[in-house]
């Protein structure tokens, strides 16, 4: 039986983030586009709720919910701001990998005191050369004694600077190509971690984006993530629980640019009519709530099928690349009902086409969404 209804949990949750999000984060979006400033009193009254870090296992503290709560949760946060969102989300992949393939030990030590304290982590993979493609890294983690010594710079890292620990993939073979990537646990104090300037970004200029480099910064064997060479495994894991809830945010931005849409067409007149009363206009914002669904669709069925204990990497992939394709869409086509006010930034439809574009990009660009799909198309039939 197909069921598309949620429980009366889920429904408590999604109502939850939508309060909040309207009662803390839309009154204070704008500020925090404008000044860059990083939400972090926003992000502790959400985690004082219990909107942060939702599927951090109950043995360590967590409430242990599933990837669809927190695709729930994603939606209606980034409905106020997806860069507030995104520092709020950070923490869920680099987590990730932790829960999928980390030590009883290393599980107590880093995700446990994220449920006891206010605190952040950080996803350290992508490198100034190594975006997409993850095996041309420069990192390497070289093995002294009982000991690992990191080297090597990461760019782009989501709370780069307000991170508590970082997950850090490094090589420590280099030879085995992405066989030979290791990974690690780092604590944001251990000696050599430099962080760089924040990032001046196009969009989400609330998230803390950062340069940050480990110049021999010693890690214990303790810290080593599953074995030697699984590092590489554990990073990609990490997205098929990641990207549904970053899709989700995708379908947060483009509800908002719609209902904006929406509201502007119902008040705003021309020749003498509505703006809605305008064909042209009325089959653009037809087309933005019908791809508006389908994202959501494709969202919830990615989260349905990980959360059901099935692989849902091709499911992950349509989700993320509809619904950040759907998201930049709707966001410049909101602009176009706004007309000139939509250019001008005293509107909220610009901010929406600015904070829009980089889901076309991060964990994973839209084209190397389409990599995987062909692959698991061709590959795994």
């Amino acid at each position: 039986m197909i069921d598309f209804g949620l429980t009366e949990e889920q429904r408590q949750l999604q109502q939850l983030a939508r309060e909040f999000a309207d009662k803390e984060i839309v009154p204070k979006a704008a500020h925090h586009d404008q000044t860059g400033e990083f939400p972090r009193d926003i992000c502790k009254k959400a985690w004082e709720l219990g909107l942060m870090n939702t599927h951090i296992p109950e043995a360590c503290g967590g409430p242990g919910l599933g990837v669809v709560e927190g695709c729930l949760v994603a939606e209606e946060i980034a409905r106020g701001c997806t860069g507030i969102g995104t520092a709020m989300e950070a923490n869920t992949l680099a987590e990730a990998p932790v829960i999928v393939g980390g030590s009883d030990d290393q599980k107590k030590r880093f995700l446990t005191p994220m449920t006891e304290e206010f605190k952040f982590a950080a996803y350290c993979v992508t490198e100034p050369q190594a975006g997409s493609d993850v095996q041309g890294i420069k990192t390497t983690a070289r093995k002294v004694g009982g000991e690992y010594v990191l080297k090597g710079s990461k760019m782009w890292i989501t709370n780069g600077s307000v991170a508590d620990w970082y997950f850090v993939v490094a090589y420590t073979d280099p030879a085995q190509r992405y066989k030979g990537m290791s990974a690690f646990l780092v604590p944001r104090d251990a000696p050599g971690i430099e962080v760089g300037k924040k990032e001046q970004n196009l969009g989400q200029r609330a998230s803390d984006t950062r340069a940050v480099n480990f110049n021999d910064v010693v890690v214990p064997t303790a810290n080593l993530v599953g074995q030697e060479g699984r590092g590489f495994m554990l990073a990609m894991a990490a997205f098929d629980h990641s990207r549904p809830v970053v899709s989700a945010a995708a379908v947060g931005l483009a509800r908002a640019a719609m209902e904006h849409a929406v509201r502007y067409a119902k008040e705003r007149s021309a020749f003498g009519v509505p703006l809605h009363k305008h064909q042209s206009l009325a089959f653009m914002i037809a087309d933005m709530a019908m791809k508006i669904e389908a994202a959501r669709l494709l969202v919830w069925q990615s989260a349905w099928k990980i959360d059901q204990g099935e692989r849902n990497t091709k499911e992950a992939a349509f989700a993320k690349a509809f619904a950040a394709d759907t998201a930049m869409e709707v966001a410049l086509n909101a602009v176009q009902v706004f007309g000139g006010y939509g250019f001008s930034r005293e509107y909220p439809v610009e901010k929406l086409m600015r904070d829009a574009k980089v889901f076309q990009i991060y964990e994973g660009t839209s084209q190397i969404q389409r990599v995987i799909i062909a692959k698991e198309i061709f590959e795994r039939v």
